[in-house]
């Protein structure tokens, strides 16, 4: 924020306060993380669950022939991991966050003053990106220490695919949550993103080892891109074609969801 001296009508200099697209959203996301720390269910979702998930995972991935598709446990499970945080730490913890803000008016609150719809979002979303950002990290140190993953061969790969599910997963909980009539209902609404992934995306079972038909239509849900481009970054087998393909679905869903944000999204309680 900076100052600007204006004179007022009685002809004495005033201060006023000029703010910045990125100080407003600043301050929007110092004031949902505090809420977001005071939630303990959303809390749990974003952080608890994506880091218990992937290790209730491992006794299944033992038992999988993924050395047949030339993987090994921990690049399946690693992959799996960042899948588990994009969806619960961020699309599902979102989805909630945005239904919440609506009902409670504060989205509405927050449309009379300087914010525009887009900082509003963002600023809300920032604590639980950043979040799911953080434990992406954590994952990637934690897996390579305890799994005995070796350095990734192509580290603009996963870098890529996790920047993009970050903002596919941003733009879909907004789409979720405009369909969302209550907080409680939110993790209904949010079901079927999460398990179509789960199954279908190569979080739970990597499509290698799937029928090659199967596979190239699970290819196409919103998170299989993301888990093919992050698992291609530490293999390094991924085409140049298979890469510009996996970007092409990521931001087939994400466009598209971000203009049904800007057309649809609702800014005030659904009755």
């Amino acid at each position: 924020m900076s100052g600007a001296t204006v004179k007022n009508t009685t002809g004495r200099a005033a201060t006023r306060t000029v703010t910045t697209p990125v100080s407003r959203m600043t301050a929007l996301a110092r004031a949902e993380l505090t809420l977001l720390v005071r939630s303990k269910s959303t809390l749990i979702t974003a952080v608890v669950v994506p880091l218990a998930l992937p290790v209730s995972l491992f006794s299944v991935v033992e038992d999988m022939e993924v050395e047949d598709a030339g993987l090994t446990v921990g690049l399946v499970l690693l992959p799996a991991a960042i899948g588990f945080s994009l969806l619960f730490g961020v699309y599902s913890a979102l989805t909630a966050i945005y239904t919440a803000r609506r009902e409670e008016l504060v989205l509405k609150r927050l449309r009379t003053g300087e914010l525009r719809d887009a900082e509003i979002l963002g600023g809300a979303a920032l604590p639980v990106l950043v979040t799911g950002l953080v434990q992406s990290l954590v994952l990637v140190a934690g897996s390579t220490v305890l799994l005995d993953i070796p350095a990734p061969e192509a580290p603009h790969l996963a870098v890529l695919g996790l920047l993009l599910g970050l903002a596919m997963c941003t733009a879909l909980a907004a789409v979720t949550a405009a369909l969302t009539r209550t907080v409680e209902n939110a993790q209904v609404t949010s079901l079927p993103m999460v398990l179509v992934s789960m199954i279908g995306s190569g979080v739970a079972v990597p499509l290698e080892l799937l029928p090659d038909r199967l596979a190239s239509v699970f290819e196409l849900l919103p998170l299989s891109p993301v888990i093919a481009l992050i698992r291609g970054g530490w293999t390094g087998d991924l085409s140049a074609y298979e890469t510009l393909g996996a970007l092409l679905t990521a931001l087939a869903w994400t466009v598209p969801a971000v203009f049904a944000v800007q057309r649809w999204f609702r800014w005030e309680p659904r009755r």
